[in-house]
């Protein structure tokens, strides 16, 4: 996520731990139910965000924009798309002299009502930082979703299509590049565009995006009945690869746990956490691994990456 906050983070890490979470009902991990959203278990999204560390340790600590260690990210998802049967293509764009590619994966089979749900989130880093919660955890989350749709063999009402951006942190360069190369019959078909920057910070707020009502009145129903309250995700705005799709008409949703915001005493009192810190002192810095992730945050996250998949695309 591209830097526009004036507030200066702490230094100190806080370790939370899954109390943080207990007096909010999150639910424990239990085998889906048929028809039901999937609950994905947070240690199958942990390891694909030890492997995106591992890409980092290989590519001098980062997995940024015309790095090889971004274009290691590319192949590691899309060998993992591939692998379960999505159709996935790069699509190569330029920026600062540089090339980079957007990864698109769609879902062969399913979309009879000839609308696209499309979930995105970006894979690049900054260059000072391995880049695990901004925004491996998110790219993890969908990644782990779209794995699940293949391994469940879904038939969704709507033709399911996942974006993994580039150059984000450069202001959404691939985003926009995809957006304003999308023929408009084509963008038409786009019933929501989500996106998921950030879901795993270490003293986690939850947002939800709240530029489409509607799209948000399903995210707030999920935390809700988790027992977990939200606000508006207004620190996002004009931030994401979520503006691209807003500009054109495209109704856009998604969640998001902070970055350098500070948490208000009144903000402890309804999650947790330490008030005064950053939600992620390690935000764009060396410290952002996989030892910076609140897991309790990311799993309850990715449940809602996925029941937000099969809400608005599954079942239509």
């Amino acid at each position: 996520m591209p830097f526009k906050s004036s507030r200066t983070a702490v230094v100190a890490v806080s370790t939370l731990s899954a109390l943080m979470l207990g007096s909010t009902g999150v639910h424990a991990e239990t085998p889906a139910q048929a028809g039901a959203a999937p609950d994905i278990q947070v240690a199958k999204v942990m390891r694909h965000l030890h492997a995106l560390q591992r890409i980092s340790d290989a590519n001098n600590g980062n997995r940024a924009h015309g790095t090889a260690g971004y274009l290691a990210s590319v192949a590691y998802v899309e060998k993992k798309l591939k692998a379960a049967g999505f159709r996935t293509s790069r699509q190569e764009f330029e920026f600062g002299g540089k090339k980079s590619w957007n990864l698109i994966a769609d879902w062969p089979r399913g979309g009879r009502s000839g609308k696209v749900l499309m979930v995105g989130a970006h894979l690049d880093s900054v260059d000072t930082s391995p880049g695990i919660n901004d925004n491996g955890s998110s790219v993890a989350a969908i990644l782990e979703t779209a794995l699940t749709v293949s391994a469940k063999k879904a038939v969704p009402d709507k033709h399911l299509r996942f974006a993994f951006w580039g150059t984000e942190e450069e202001t959404y360069i691939g985003s926009t590049h995809y957006v304003n190369t999308l023929p408009a019959a084509q963008l038409a078909k786009i019933t929501a565009y989500l996106n998921f920057d950030m879901i795993g910070s270490p003293n986690p707020g939850y947002f939800v995006y709240d530029q489409s009502p509607e799209v948000a009145r399903h995210f707030d129903r999920y935390f809700r009945d988790k027992g977990i309250p939200t606000e508006p995700a207004t620190a996002l705005n004009g931030r994401s690869d979520h503006e691209p799709f807003l500009a054109k008409g495209v109704p856009v949703g998604g969640i998001f746990t902070g970055s350098a915001e500070v948490k208000t005493p009144e903000q402890v009192a309804k999650w947790g956490g330490t008030a005064g810190e950053a939600m992620d002192v390690c935000y764009h810095q060396a410290c952002d691994t996989p030892a910076n992730i609140n897991q309790p945050a990311l799993d309850v996250n990715t449940d809602a990456v996925a029941a937000m998949v099969w809400k608005l695309g599954v079942r239509g």
